[in-house]
């Protein structure tokens, strides 16, 4: 079985379909957006939809997904690498780029249009997260204060699943000098993902959870580049700014979960 599959224009992690936890990262396809830059599932604010056409959006991916629309939690995102707990008393939170919860019926998201969203979840010790890594949070390293977020609520290192979703690839994630001088500041290890001025933002990802003590085995990876598939993503750069919003989220449910090897 493949590790991500599509169904209902909807991606998931094969790793994650797991009893109790609803997960997905939406696709641009199966919504009621017309504008030529937004067509058709827009699930962002401002981005040239009217409200009532992205909160139609925003339902048909919850009822795909799984989980209550007026459940959903979200952030005003800042590229930072801040990490917060939801517990449901707040929807949009105004400055965070993750979160964690151990609250049944919550449902965590983030929005991108070529950042790395990151879903994670321990089944074993019902912890769940997920965190927007841009180029600013991923050398800042939110991922890993994803993982020592829901080590806090009781979740182990070794049996945290992270799956990385679609996101810009190396193909297309041209950088400057700037960029460079930036990582080499914050990590100079993550250099060696920096290549004839184009950076992998998944491995970059991929070596800070490794790093965190997630196990490589439990990392599971879209290679899928929303730059480049214009039929199935919104890309921010392909589309110099003038395009819709995806979601990716995921939450627990009241109900008896699956449990994963600890071994």
């Amino acid at each position: 079985m493949t590790d991500f599959y599509t169904e209902n224009n909807i991606l998931r992690c094969a790793a994650l379909d797991i009893p109790g936890i609803v997960h997905g990262f939406s696709t641009r396809n199966g919504g009621v957006s017309v504008n030529a830059h937004t067509k058709s599932l827009n699930l962002g604010y401002g981005r040239g939809d009217d409200d009532l056409t992205v909160d139609e959006n925003r339902r048909i991916f919850a009822s795909l997904v799984g989980y209550d629309c007026a459940n959903l939690v979200t952030a005003e995102q800042t590229h930072s690498a801040r990490v917060v707990y939801a517990d449901g008393s707040v929807n949009v939170y105004e400055d965070c780029d993750g979160f964690v919860t151990d609250v049944p019926g919550v449902f965590i998201a983030v929005k991108t249009a070529d950042c790395q969203p990151i879903i994670f979840a321990d089944p074993c010790a019902r912890v769940v997260g997920v965190c927007h890594a841009g180029w600013r949070g991923t050398v800042n390293k939110i991922a890993a204060n994803t993982v020592d977020a829901m080590v806090r609520l009781g979740a182990k290192r070794k049996t945290t699943v992270a799956a990385l979703g679609p996101c810009i690839g190396k193909c297309c994630f041209e950088v400057k000098d700037d960029f460079i001088e930036a990582v080499r500041g914050a990590d100079k290890e993550l250099l060696s993902f920096v290549g004839s001025y184009h950076a992998d933002i998944r491995a970059m990802n991929e070596y800070v959870l490794i790093r965190a003590g997630i196990l490589k085995e439990n990392i599971y990876v879209c290679r899928d580049c929303t730059c480049c598939m214009a039929e199935k993503y919104y890309s921010h750069r392909r589309q110099k700014g003038l395009r819709g919003t995806m979601l990716s989220g995921i939450g627990m449910k009241n109900q008896e979960f699956g449990v994963m090897n600890e071994e």
